[in-house]
């Protein structure tokens, strides 16, 4: 009995770091995406709140924050798919064929999301990481 206590802690435990580590996955399509990036698009949305609570008819001063954050989303993307195809030009100089095709399909599968969920002893469903812990 007393191993079997033993194995269920260990399970849990091992769950629980599973579940913490997943949590800050991302994907290959935005790792591009970071601080700066989310700093721009903030920016902008203010500027634009801005200049609706002051009126449309007074000069637009957003566009020009607008056409910043954009700047450097698509600066950030470009470069990012820039060492992505440079990755995949080394990969394929290296006869690494595999990692090619991963690589290439995880790009042109785009995001699918993933649902996983576990009843609990009460029969309901739970979806959230911090439930699933406790079950």
């Amino acid at each position: 009995m007393e191993k079997w206590t033993n194995i269920k802690a260990i399970i849990k435990e091992t769950k629980q770091q599973l579940l913490e580590n997943d949590e800050g996955t991302e994907t290959l399509k935005n790792k591009w995406y970071d601080e700066e990036c989310k700093f721009a698009i903030e920016e902008m949305k203010t500027a634009r709140e801005k200049w609706l609570k002051e009126g449309r008819r007074k000069s637009r001063s957003s566009t020009v924050k607008e056409k910043k954050a954009h700047k450097i989303i698509s600066n950030k993307k470009e470069r990012y798919l820039k060492s992505v195809i440079e990755s995949i030009e080394e990969d394929q100089k290296h006869n690494n064929t595999r990692k090619i095709y991963q690589t290439v399909n995880q790009f042109k599968k785009g995001y699918q999301h993933t649902f996983s969920i576990i009843r609990n002893k009460k029969g309901e469903l739970a979806m959230n990481t911090k439930e699933k812990a406790e079950i």
